[in-house]
C-alpha cells in the first residue's frame, strides 16, 4: 500500500510517500512546496494545489495522511495554515483515496513512542524506519512522520 503523508503549511507544505508491505516501511519520495510570500493568497493555494496534484499523480498513493492543525496565538496565521490544510485535504479526497488526520503528538507518539517528543527525535527515528532516504528538509520529514504513524496505526 502507498501512503502519502503531508504537513500543511502556506509558505512550505511537506509531503512524504511511502509503502508499506505487512510491517515493513519502505520510503518512496519526499519534498517541499514552497508559495511565493509575495503572492495573493489566492495565486498561493492554486500553487500549492497544483504541486500537490503532480506528486498525486506522479506516485499514486492510495492512502493519504494529513497532520492537523495546531492553534498559536496568531490568528492570521493559524487562519491561513487552515486554508493550505483545506487544500491539502481537498487535493488527496479529489484523487479518490481515503485521507486520515492526525493530531502532532499522536504522530509522534507513533513514531518515536512519546507524544512529547522533540524534532530532532523524529528526524532520528526517520533515520532508522527509513533507512538511506534523503528528506528534504524539516517539513518533508514531518510529512514522512505523518505518512508512517498512519501505516502503524491503520493496520
Amino acid at each position: 500500500m502507498l501512503i502519502i503523508g503531508l504537513d500543511p503549511g502556506l509558505g512550505c507544505t511537506g509531503w512524504g510517500v511511502i509503502a508499506r508491505s505487512g510491517n515493513r516501511l519502505s520510503h518512496l519520495a519526499n519534498g517541499q512546496i514552497r508559495t511565493d510570500p509575495q503572492a495573493p493568497l489566492a495565486e498561493r493555494l492554486v500553487h500549492l494545489d497544483r504541486e500537490l496534484a503532480d506528486v498525486v499523480a506522479t506516485w499514486h498513493p492510495e492512502q493519504g495522511a494529513v497532520e492537523e492543525v495546531f492553534v498559536n496565538s496568531n490568528a492570521q496565521s493559524t487562519l491561513k495554515l487552515g486554508q493550505a490544510r483545506g487544500v491539502c485535504l481537498l487535493a488527496l479526497a479529489r484523487a479518490g483515496m481515503p485521507v486520515h488526520e492526525y493530531a502532532t503528538r499522536l504522530v509522534k507518539k507513533a513514531v518515536v513512542g512519546t507524544g512529547g517528543a522533540e524534532k530532532a527525535q523524529v528526524q532520528a527515528m526517520l533515520r532508522v524506519l527509513l533507512p538511506g532516504a534523503k528528506v528534504a528538509g524539516a517539513d518533508a520529514a514531518d510529512a514522512l512522520a505523518v505518512a508512517i504513524a498512519h501505516a502503524h496505526i491503520a493496520r
